[in-house]
């Protein structure tokens, strides 16, 4: 017997495109929700599919599955390998996607294949930036009109869609970072091409030493070639794969397009912000239905890995700060419970989304209990910077990200300063929950050579 939580009608129209019954049906381990679906017809033939769906469809989404949908279609008969689309039903909100051979774990293959496969990744995304736009429709696929409408409009979108959740959030980093980033929009753009927006490791399928497919083009759009490979640079910091030395340069030539490194970087900080503002308010507002533990991740890790990037395009140095005493006894009430959940209900559990969750379970224990046992010693360390920083005793960590954020807007504080303050910041809450940021241990940039 099938067992799922997918909204009415979805498994009757799985049934319907298929022609037959579903014999498979399981949630994938992933951030966006998906599942593997085979369907087989009276005549034995299994349909083998991968399904997107989106639970709670927003009017005018400018990321939805729907345009990924439709950005997919038209690149199935250029060079670009992507997935072909079985069915879409757009009052359902969900896409059946063919199942495509291969892994997504780039990180976990040998280095020589790791090599081999990113070289093929980058003929493939040369083959990408330099594929005719026109066959993306205007209406759908606004061109951008400037070179800051190139580097900011997904941005744009960003700070508009959350609009309201920033109006009420208070974050130093997030304000600091979308005026750092109007600063310094780089200054020219060689060609408008369409770029996936979140390309790299885990974003395409390999087998072998080859791309399978490329997957995951819910924010295409048109834009700067660079973003895409300030995209990559980001994929690999959290998959890493072998680094990317030679590769801009095997880039360019296979695309005839100039390479500029400072606008890579410049895009690796623009991808962190522009994911930063929607996983602050999936951690404070949490879906039952995705993985809060790899959300917190994605904020603390991110957090410090944007500051570095900040810091290496303008030649600053962060120094790391010491950290709080870790000898206090663990909580008795979060002991029992991790221990309950790792001897007693992770080990009867067989489906690999059930194994995941229990395993955020446990993370997530930890992570509450490092933070009610060590949170004010870190508290206070950030409390004496930001008084340092601001010219005078602050009194909550409140009351100082309120002063510090209008500083921000009016300029009245140097960037070296602030992005020294942000970054010790960003290290000690990423050995504060340390449970979780351990799902990315040791993360660090590539370097661009």
């Amino acid at each position: 017997m099938l067992t799922h939580d997918l909204p009415s009608g979805i498994p009757e129209w799985l049934c319907k495109v298929g022609n037959g019954e579903i014999t498979r049906l399981e949630r994938h381990t992933a951030r966006r929700e998906a599942w593997v679906v085979d369907v087989k017809d009276s005549a034995g033939r299994v349909a083998e599919g991968f399904l997107r769906l989106e639970r709670t469809p927003i009017p005018g989404n400018p990321w939805s599955l729907a345009r990924e949908t439709r950005i997919v279609e038209t690149l199935r008969d250029s060079r670009v390998p992507v997935p072909r689309v079985l069915a879409q039903n757009d009052v359902l909100a969900c896409t059946l996607f063919e199942r495509v051979r291969g892994r997504s774990d780039l990180q976990n293959a040998p280095p020589d294949q790791q090599r081999s496969v990113m070289e093929h990744f980058f003929d493939i995304v040369a083959d990408l930036h330099t594929t005719d736009i026109e066959r993306f429709p205007q209406v759908e696929f606004p061109r951008p009109t400037s070179v800051r409408d190139c580097a900011l409009g997904e941005m744009d979108l960003v700070t508009g869609r959350w609009k309201q959740f920033l109006a009420g959030y208070q974050d130093p980093l997030i304000t600091y970072g979308i005026d750092w980033l109007e600063r310094h929009v780089p200054t020219r753009v060689s060609r408008v091409s369409l770029v996936q927006g979140d390309t790299g490791p885990a974003n395409f399928l390999f087998e072998d030493n080859r791309v399978t497919s490329v997957i995951d083009w819910e924010w295409g759009h048109l834009g700067d070639p660079m973003e895409d490979l300030g995209n990559i640079c980001v994929r690999e910091f959290w998959n890493p794969s072998g680094g990317l030395t030679g590769l801009m340069q095997r880039y360019g030539q296979r695309s005839g397009l100039p390479v500029d490194l400072q606008a890579v970087r410049y895009y690796r900080v623009q991808q962190n912000m522009r994911g930063m503002i929607p996983i602050a308010e999936r951690t404070l507002v949490a879906d039952a239905h995705e993985p809060l533990a790899w959300y917190l991740a994605y904020r603390y890790v991110g957090d410090r890995s944007t500051l570095e990037a900040m810091a290496e395009f303008m030649g600053i140095t962060i120094a790391m700060p010491e950290m709080p005493s870790d000898k206090g006894a663990p909580d008795p009430l979060a002991s029992a419970a991790l221990s309950a959940n790792e001897l007693d209900v992770r080990p009867a559990l067989t489906k690999p989304f059930a194994q995941s969750r229990a395993t955020e379970v446990s993370i997530l224990i930890q992570c509450m209990e490092r933070v009610r046992r060590l949170g004010s010693a870190i508290e206070s360390a950030d409390l004496a910077e930001l008084s340092t920083l601001l010219g005078h005793r602050i009194g909550s960590i409140a009351s100082g990200n309120a002063e510090l954020e209008t500083a921000i807007r009016a300029h009245r504080l140097d960037d070296q300063r602030l992005i020294q303050f942000l970054g010790r910041r960003a290290y000690r809450l990423e050995w504060l929950y340390s449970p979780v940021t351990l799902l990315y241990p040791n993360r660090s940039w590539a370097p661009l050579n």
